[in-house]
């Protein structure tokens, strides 16, 4: 049971992660998904835990799929999609500057965390 316990306050601090990079209130986002204002509240407090299909409604209004909700390594997946999105409108050329940036400024906060 203690294993279940630990899910559960994974999923609240993960909930809780993304919707505070999303910018919006608990009750903001609870009314907006059709719930009681207390329901997110309720949920990153450990207080409830919701369906499938409220689960479902989460990763909507997060536009995150329910992988991405899961996947913990991407503080920001929202994000992530997005600028994907954009760069299928780029040519190779600005694709290869984007790659060259994106891997510098990783590779600077790789050696930020080792330190």
């Amino acid at each position: 049971m203690l294993e279940d316990h630990q899910y559960e306050k994974q999923f609240a601090a993960r909930l809780t992660q993304l919707r505070m990079n999303k910018g919006v209130s608990a009750r903001e986002m609870s009314l907006d998904i059709g719930q009681n204002p207390a329901y997110i509240n309720n949920i990153e407090t450990g207080k409830a835990f919701p369906s499938m299909m409220c689960f479902f409604y989460i990763c909507e209004y997060l536009e995150i799929t329910p992988v991405e909700f899961f996947d913990t390594s991407t503080s920001n997946p929202d994000q992530i999609i997005r600028i994907n999105d954009y760069l299928k409108y780029l040519t190779r050329d600005q694709l290869g500057h984007i790659e060259a940036i994106s891997h510098d400024l990783a590779e600077k906060n790789q050696k930020k965390r080792t330190k």
